[in-house]
């Protein structure tokens, strides 16, 4: 058995529902279901954009989740999951698509099973409804972009650091660091003062270089300088 070396501190984390363990844990007695099932939790949970689901290639095509299983296993877990409620299937001519049984992937796989996804379905794949989905990429978490980009931690920074990863995206907070290092502004209230403002006002992506730089002025000089240590 390979040595594991234990979680990191520079990775992110998948939340799982609490029935998972409440009840879907004590009655999985399948490998490959409970294999399949928190794999299907973790991709979907690190989905962006409003399509979320899988589909059986994507689950087949990741070579490290296929370690151990054949195509066979695949088929049974997934039928497994369906049959158990842990998943919900969508079948129709451009083949099958796994959603997670939550309120959100209820309303998705209804929407499909009506058809009102089959106008975007020029071809017959499900890279019509979005391009195939990559595992999520290993990202640092909130402490480390802090102690990379600002300065070592201290209990009341570590305590506001984790109000922030409840209440913004990881990649807002990434992007008002990266405002931050531009400007040399290497403090967390400058970094806290820019996420407010994109949670008050709306945030949206950056189109270039540019504009985040003006971003960083708007925040020095503005109506945020009062909480800019000089």
């Amino acid at each position: 058995m390979p040595d594991f070396n234990g979680f990191t501190a520079s990775e992110t984390f998948t939340q799982v529902p609490d029935s998972f363990f409440r009840k879907l844990l004590n009655e999985i007695d399948d490998l490959a279901e409970l294999k399949v099932t928190l794999y299907a939790l973790w991709r979907i949970t690190h989905m962006e954009g409003g399509a979320h689901f899988l589909c059986r290639t994507e689950f087949a095509e990741d070579a490290d989740f296929m370690r151990g299983l054949g195509g066979a296993d695949l088929d049974a877990a997934l039928e497994k999951a369906v049959q158990r409620g842990s998943l919900l299937r969508v079948q129709n001519e451009a083949g099958g698509f796994y959603f997670l049984n939550t309120p959100r992937g209820r309303a998705a796989a209804e929407s499909m099973q009506k058809g009102e996804w089959r106008a975007a379905m020029v071809a017959k794949s499900a890279t019509t409804l979005r391009p195939p989905s990559a595992p999520p990429a290993e990202r640092p978490n909130i402490f480390k972009l802090y102690e990379e980009n600002i300065g070592p931690l201290t209990p009341l920074i570590a305590d506001a650091l984790k109000d922030a990863e409840q209440t913004y995206p990881p990649e807002w907070v990434a992007e008002a660091l990266e405002i931050a290092v531009k400007n040399n502004k290497r403090n967390w209230r400058y970094v806290e003062a820019i996420l407010r403002s994109w949670k008050e006002k709306g945030h949206a992506k950056k189109q270039d270089r540019q504009n985040a730089q003006e971003d960083g002025r708007r925040y020095v000089e503005g109506e945020y300088a009062e909480y800019i240590e000089h």
